[in-house]
């Protein structure tokens, strides 16, 4: 059984890996169709507009705070090695640190970087045209990220019974 200051930075890992994945189910579940469905100027704006304002110290606790907590306990399940639940604890360590925050680095901010060099030709069809593949492509990897942060939350809370 996992106990005593272990205990509780898997149920904080649990927590923060769930948040995120709230932010990213928001986004696939309405925010990004509210988006598509606007002209795509606007859309494009808005898009980047949400880029700019997410990498505030709220957003960036959340993301990088899961990230930093799912380091720390896949360091702790080696030195530990607990009789229970290590398959689980590793598993929510690479979900959401390869699923999560490696898409995001890899697949989303690349994504973001494209559509904000779009900024001041947000009419031109060109604009338009990528920003049809970006609603797709970035919600698709979205998904994937929201999914993974989700499944890491479950598997720490998986670990903790």
């Amino acid at each position: 059984m996992i106990e005593g200051p272990f205990f509780v930075l898997v149920v904080l890992g649990a927590l923060w890996c769930g948040v995120a994945a709230g932010v990213f189910v928001a986004f696939s579940t309405f925010v990004m169709r509210g988006l598509g469905a606007l002209p795509p100027a606007r859309g494009i704006a808005a898009m980047n507009s949400i880029n700019v304002a997410a990498v505030t110290p709220a957003f960036m606790i959340v993301f990088l705070g899961a990230a930093a907590l799912c380091a720390v306990i896949a360091v702790v399940t080696f030195v530990l090695w607990p009789d229970e639940g290590t398959v689980e604890l590793l598993l929510g360590c690479v979900l959401y640190l390869l699923g999560t925050f490696g898409v995001t680095i890899t697949a989303n901010i690349p994504r973001n970087d494209a559509l904000a060099k779009l900024a001041g030709a947000e009419e031109a069809e060109s604009s338009a045209a990528y920003w049809r593949t970006y609603l797709s492509e970035w919600g698709m990897w979205n998904h994937i990220r929201g999914g993974a942060a989700l499944a890491a939350s479950a598997s720490f809370v998986l670990a903790l019974t």
